[in-house]
């Protein structure tokens, strides 16, 4: 198995179990941290992006290479509640970077709508 189909399985079964947090589902906010997340809501949440964000910069001026991918999952993790809080998942995106594949960045922010 290649190294992006192994991701592409984590980030779904990491997706799955996102899903099973939310409320609808049975998600006890008292017991998950991501179930307490979507209690709170779509401010809440998209605030832990931010400030995953924003802690990801840090890291990248500190240059600290293990910290920089902590960050960064911590950025996915919070990013990924956030997909499924809006009814979205990871092959959303990836669907969305593979329609950018081959285009430079130019010509892809030029199709870009509005």
């Amino acid at each position: 198995m290649t190294a992006p189909m192994l991701s592409q399985d984590l980030l779904a079964r990491l997706a799955e179990v996102i899903e099973s947090r939310k409320p609808a589902a049975g998600g006890d906010p008292d017991k998950s941290y991501v179930a307490r997340l979507f209690h709170k809501g779509t401010d809440t949440i998209l605030k832990k992006v931010g400030e995953e964000a924003v802690e990801t910069v840090m890291a990248g001026k500190d240059g600290d290479r293990q910290k920089i991918v902590y960050e960064v999952a911590d950025l996915w993790f919070h990013s990924m509640v956030a997909l499924a809080h809006f009814d979205l998942k990871p092959a959303d995106v990836v669907a969305e970077l593979a329609r950018r594949e081959g285009l430079s960045g130019l010509e892809e922010f030029a199709r870009r709508p509005g």
